[in-house]
């Protein structure tokens, strides 16, 4: 009877896979940019908190085979993608369920082991010219934290509901109790901040203005989140006090 639910739960993590990877390439293509790609991201974080880091590691080494054989991305595809896959798995089973370590495991793995790794393999394999080792950390930085910061507003909404340890569950993977609390919703506030930040950058790039409002918007949502956030934090936690005392 052990041996069969066993197998069961090993199915349903090959099938949860499969369906990862699928999704992963099919919306790999939004918002991306050479050297970023957000929402590789954001399923390298959803698969390693669903998952753990050995799946998620080999999530990403697909997605990024068959982006590369089907999409002609170059080796970034496998280089900013593994590093943070397996980091953010291995951080968030660390913290025992923290989904801040997760994102921060994908940020520092792609981030910044995967971005100095990238710059041999572009320039020895691939032969580009002009790169230095800190090349690509920029723009993997960012498109970590947009797709991570994506990621942990819908599993902190599943882990809300409850819904989240019921699908660790059901795969046989570990179920912890979140603890975010109260500095995670503060660090929620100011992630979309973050994200505004840098998505306006990446618009004014694209369209390679100088317009002045450009600027206003992206400062203006930064502070302003993060300000929001310390406000909240701190009334929050006064309110917390009070009622203990």
């Amino acid at each position: 009877m052990n041996n069969s639910k066993k197998g069961q739960k090993g199915l349903l993590r090959l099938v949860f896979l499969a369906m990862m990877v699928a999704l992963g390439v099919v919306i790999s293509p939004i918002l991306r940019v050479e050297g970023m790609c957000p929402m590789a991201h954001f399923i390298n974080v959803t698969c390693a908190v669903f998952l753990g880091p050995w799946y998620s590691l080999l999530c990403a080494a697909l997605i990024g085979v068959l982006r590369m054989i089907f999409m002609a991305i170059p080796p970034l595809a496998l280089t900013g993608a593994v590093f943070g896959a397996f980091l953010s798995g291995i951080f968030y089973r660390v913290s025992k369920g923290n989904l801040l370590f997760a994102v921060l495991g994908e940020v520092f793995g792609t981030g910044i082991v995967g971005a100095i790794v990238s710059y041999p393999v572009m320039t020895y394999i691939w032969g580009r010219e002009g790169l230095s080792w800190l090349f690509y950390v920029p723009s993997f930085v960012c498109g970590t934290l947009i797709g991570g910061t994506i990621a942990y507003f819908v599993l902190r909404r599943m882990a809300s509901n409850g819904m989240l340890a019921k699908i660790q569950k059901g795969l046989g993977s570990g179920v912890y109790q979140t603890s975010d609390g109260l500095l995670g919703n503060a660090i929620s506030i100011a992630a979309i901040g973050v994200i505004i930040y840098v998505v306006v950058g990446l618009l004014k790039n694209m369209v390679k203005t100088e317009a002045v409002i450009y600027t206003y918007v992206s400062y203006g949502a930064l502070f302003g989140a993060l300000a929001v956030a310390v406000i909240y934090y701190i009334i929050t936690l006064i309110k917390k006090y009070r009622k203990a005392a």
